[in-house]
């Protein structure tokens, strides 16, 4: 009697039956594929890359020394009244267990020459933490940066017409996040770049703007990347672009900020004005 006044088109409080989905037409396989995730084996070749020697250890120095002056900052924040920063917030959230799960993926990292894509059961048990914990671990990695991970699916077979898809593991890829530098020693950060390096990159951006500027609007539009792919290269961009953010001001020395060919300069001229006459 209830569902009768309820109406043909409402469903009645209480009433059995599975909900029906309210975003038009169900899923075509019935299985979740969760947001953002691409197809596996579409990708990982210009996702991966190969550590280079000794980066994986170095890498994980960081974080410990970051977890380190998280915990600092929140005694400061804590006794001495001290406002932290959005960045200094981030550090904060850094835990234990997320350095453990990092150095795991490191260590897969340095192991398998960059392929990275355990699952959630494997660094649970790898690490003995539960699966929820990693999950939340990874999320505070990919926060602060020292992660980039992209979700996939993948195809199975099935009974039926049409395809059907499921959700495999994710793959990762670490990195040295910018925000993480001022709080290492000097001799953890990076080397500066090359200045021909930069020159040459600034020179294809360069070019790359003026190729697109001779183009008509319908070949631009087919040379301008986009969809998944893109989306992916350009998080990837973002992360390498942080790591050289502050390469530029990186001189050899704190007291005496010249550049070192400038200082071999002046220290040639001085040594042949100094010289005595032949």
């Amino acid at each position: 009697m209830r569902g009768a006044m309820a109406g043909p088109g409402k469903r009645a409080p209480g009433a059995g039956g599975p909900r029906k989905s309210r975003s038009g037409a169900p899923h075509p396989t019935g299985a979740p594929v969760l947001r953002d995730s691409v197809e596996a084996g579409t990708f990982e070749h210009l996702f991966f890359a190969s550590p280079a020697k000794g980066e994986p250890d170095r890498l994980l120095r960081a974080a410990r020394r970051i977890l380190d002056a998280g915990r600092q900052l929140r005694r400061e924040a804590r006794c001495d009244g001290r406002i932290l920063t959005t960045a200094e917030q981030q550090l904060t959230t850094l835990t234990a267990a997320s350095v453990r799960v990092l150095e795991e993926i490191l260590t897969l990292a340095r192991l398998n020459r960059g392929r990275v894509f355990p699952s959630y059961d494997y660094l649970a048990d790898a690490t003995s933490l539960g699966r929820a914990t990693v999950a939340r671990a990874l999320r505070i990695l990919e926060n602060i940066g020292f992660l980039v991970r992209q979700r996939r699916f993948k195809k199975v077979e099935g009974d039926g017409p049409g395809p059907r898809y499921a959700q495999t593991s994710n793959v990762y890829r670490a990195f040295l996040p910018n925000i993480v530098r001022r709080y290492l020693p000097r001799w953890m950060r990076p080397a500066p770049l090359p200045d021909d390096q930069v020159q040459r990159e600034a020179d294809r951006q360069e070019d790359m703007v003026a190729m697109r500027a001779t183009l008509c609007p319908r070949e631009r539009r087919k040379a301008m990347e986009k969809g998944k792919l893109a989306q992916i290269l350009a998080r990837m961009e973002a992360a390498l672009d942080a790591q050289a953010v502050d390469d530029g001001p990186e001189r050899e020395s704190h007291n005496h900020p010249q550049p070192l060919r400038e200082s071999i300069i002046k220290e040639d001229q001085r040594g042949w004005t100094s010289r005595p006459p032949c």
